[in-house]
């Protein structure tokens, strides 16, 4: 994508040996620090999108919003300010809690009084085991014939779809649709290859992390057409 230099990712690829988690040695190191420098102002959800405030921003801040809507007429209030950046996809997920605690919301999901307090976007919980790699359970899965669907947005850089594509070729299945593009509307909407097994991968053309948020459209007539047993 044009975020480091040619010939610092074949020299990083070289001293690093495929381990860059632990770098092996001092050269390996100064690279990923190197690389690190070109990346820090990147926003790894979608590349594309500028660095904003996190996903999950403090309840004082969200409080405070609720507050003063409650207080004022929205038509009125001044939503999108310098901490409610226009720009921001991540200003949509900070006024979520004030909807998703509206208690008109609540009722129509049918949330009974008492049973959550007060919504989380993150809600993390304390688990007691991590399971390092799922490789197995997809091999298992689609070694047994069970249809799949691996999709990837081609801008995301907490998952990007090289990554997926590596696993998936660990996987040894036998490729029967080759690299093509897919289409919606009469234009391209990402690229896609079929495996043996009912094994179909696919890219989002311009999605980033969650897809389907990036590109609802494309990713709704992805979706539909899987289910259906259409090719993309």
């Amino acid at each position: 994508m044009g975020l480091i230099s040619d010939e610092l990712y074949e020299s990083t690829k070289k001293s690093c040996g495929g381990e860059y988690a632990s770098p092996r040695n001092e050269q390996c190191a100064n690279h990923l620090e190197s690389i690190n420098e070109c990346i820090v102002g990147i926003n790894t959800a979608h590349i594309l999108e500028p660095m904003c405030l996190l996903a999950s921003p403090k309840t004082s801040i969200v409080a405070a919003y609720s507050r003063r809507l409650l207080k004022e007429d929205i038509k009125e209030f001044p939503l999108l300010k310098s901490d409610l950046a226009l720009e921001c996809r991540t200003s949509g997920y900070l006024l979520s809690k004030y909807w998703a605690d509206n208690d008109a919301v609540r009722e129509a999901l049918n949330i009974h009084k008492g049973t959550v307090q007060q919504w989380q976007r993150c809600n993390h919980l304390p688990y007691t085991k991590d399971i390092p790699s799922s490789l197995k359970f997809h091999l298992n899965l689609t070694s047994r014939g069970y249809r799949a669907l691996v999709y990837s947005g081609d801008h995301d850089m907490l998952v990007p779809f090289v990554g997926t594509q590596a696993w998936i070729r660990s996987l040894n299945f036998s490729i029967v649709d080759d690299w093509r593009p897919w289409s919606v509307g009469g234009q391209v909407a990402g690229f896609t290859r079929t495996y043996s097994n009912n094994l179909t991968f696919a890219t989002v053309k311009g999605a980033g992390h969650t897809a389907p948020e990036f590109r609802p459209k494309e990713c709704l007539v992805m979706l539909q057409r899987w289910l259906s047993g259409a090719p993309l």
